[in-house]
């Protein structure tokens, strides 16, 4: 069952409201609060909005834990509190009766809003995936030097390449990866799952992936996402890469991060390093477009890295690829409301 914002005690109401928009794979939105007092509130990942069919999907809700809670704190620090977190971090079973599974326990502690807490909220509002295709200028050296310099300072390595016959090469990595995933039976119907093919479908859900969004008309998404067959025909499935592919124009340079990946706090901890480095692109005024599915597909994935030459060993492993650059704005992602996002007490979890 769910709360009504309303009622919320203290801040909450504020700054759930802003919180709700951190980015989520396919823009499932998975994360669910319960807030117990005007101070302190418990958190939940929603099994029923997990990606558990794909290789690494069930990782990667933990990442989305981290991507969550960073927001959280980034939007609480332009509110005057700082969260302390009580977490109770375990492997997730998407198997289970009780759909929703226990992050841990949040506290607001008062403290002074600075300047920077000011600058990176406003990054936080203004941040969206972009699809678009980008305008080929370069991005300043100063600012994935900084990139780097906020990813080593959270134990991570960020990688990037603007040799161009790599970029088209992982770009075509990430294309062959979506038909890939089509031929998996689990990975297709969950994808299936989450496509919005219109307007009013995604107005009505307030969540996936929409064809506004994918710039890909709504017929066509529907039928090459239904018929996945037709993605094997000369024409017609040269036809769905070509509009697929006409989203990449003008992608310059691509980014990666590699780091600890081997348990659900490493995992955590990732996803905080990620909106942190998305926040610094999006201050510079950089758009940027994960390419989650590269990471989750192991034949992509091997192709990834054995392209670029990057190492992994020893619970390292390149867990997050994206292109960034500069174009258009893109089209905002569809966010469920406040109200479905908040469970009352009597919501039984998963605990860890």
């Amino acid at each position: 069952m769910t709360a009504q914002p309303g009622a919320l005690p203290g801040p909450w109401s504020a700054i759930l409201d802003e919180a709700r928009r951190y980015p989520s794979p396919h823009n499932s939105q998975p994360i669910a609060a319960r807030v117990l007092d005007d101070r302190r509130a418990e958190l939940f990942y929603d099994l029923d909005r997990g990606l558990p069919a794909e290789n690494f999907g069930i990782p990667f809700a933990h990442v989305c834990a981290g991507v969550f809670l960073e927001s959280l704190a980034t939007v609480a620090a332009a509110h005057g509190w700082a969260v302390r977190e009580d977490l109770r971090l375990a492997e997730m079973d998407f198997s289970s009766p009780q759909r929703h599974h226990l992050l841990g326990t949040v506290e607001l502690a008062p403290t002074p809003v600075t300047d920077a807490a000011r600058e990176q909220m406003a990054a936080f509002r203004r941040r969206r995936t972009s699809r678009r295709p980008y305008d080929r200028r370069p991005v300043d050296p100063r600012v994935t030097a900084e990139v780097g310099a906020i990813a080593a300072g959270m134990g991570q390595e960020f990688g990037r390449t603007g040799e161009q016959d790599l970029v088209d090469d992982l770009v075509r990595i990430n294309q062959e990866t979506l038909f890939d995933d089509l031929r998996d039976d689990a990975v297709h119907a969950e994808i299936l799952s989450w496509i919005r093919t219109s307007t009013r479908q995604a107005a009505a859900t307030r969540d996936g992936l929409s064809a506004e969004t994918m710039l890909i008309p709504g017929p066509l998404l529907r039928i090459a996402m239904r018929h996945r067959w037709l993605w094997d025909l000369p024409v017609v499935g040269g036809l769905f890469r070509r509009v697929y592919l006409r989203t990449m124009r003008g992608v310059r340079e691509l980014g990666w991060l590699t780091g600890p990946f081997d348990g659900p706090r490493d995992h955590v901890e990732a996803g905080r390093c990620f909106l942190r480095v998305w926040l610094a692109f999006t201050r510079h005024g950089v758009d940027l477009h994960p390419f989650g599915t590269v990471i989750t597909n192991p034949r992509s994935h091997a192709a990834f890295v054995a392209r670029t030459g990057i190492e992994e060993a020893e619970g390292r492993m390149a867990w997050m690829l994206f292109r960034y650059g500069t174009g258009k704005p893109p089209p905002r992602a569809w966010r469920r409301s406040l109200d479905a996002m908040l469970l009352d007490r009597e919501t039984t979890a998963v605990a860890s």
